[in-house]
């Protein structure tokens, strides 16, 4: 009897060192609120210098606006790859370029690579999606307290 309990602990303790290391692997990035249910990330790309993201789980693309653009690309980190048909939540649908960033990189040191955006016009506000999102995945959105807790990311050296 004694052996099946020793046995037991250790497997909670297992368990337990387990889950230390996991919580360990993930890098969290404090999110800013905006407004009652918006929540932005700090972000650098080469190129663009510190940029804001709003997080936006429901997109399935990153977007950043075409002020953006031109700097990504006169930095060469980001290149044309096609254009899609972008849905709006209005349901409205509009033909937007699509360009991959080589080096996106949130929070403080949270690289991600190869993050398909679309290209919305002027200086439209940056969403942080799916297509940056599922890079790093497993990740947690939580809101209390607001950060973004990812745990696939590359180093910033490099």
């Amino acid at each position: 009897m004694f052996s099946g309990r020793l046995k037991g602990v250790a497997a909670l303790l297992g368990l337990l060192l387990a889950g230390v290391a996991l919580a360990d692997a993930y890098r969290t990035i404090p999110m800013n609120q905006k407004r009652l249910a918006t929540y932005y990330v700090q972000a650098s790309m080469a190129g663009s210098g510190a940029v804001e993201f709003m997080v936006d789980t429901g997109a399935g693309y990153t977007t950043i606006n075409e002020r953006t653009l031109e700097k990504l690309v006169e930095a060469e980190n980001a290149v044309y790859i096609g254009e899609l048909t972008g849905v709006m939540a209005d349901g409205s649908e509009h033909r937007l370029p699509l360009y991959r960033i080589k080096r996106l990189v949130l929070g403080d040191d949270c690289v991600i690579h190869d993050v398909d955006a679309a290209v919305f016009p002027h200086d439209t506000r940056m969403l942080l999606g799916l297509s940056a999102l599922e890079k790093a995945a497993p990740f947690v959105f939580s809101t209390n307290p607001p950060r973004l807790s990812l745990s696939n990311c590359g180093h910033s050296a490099g």
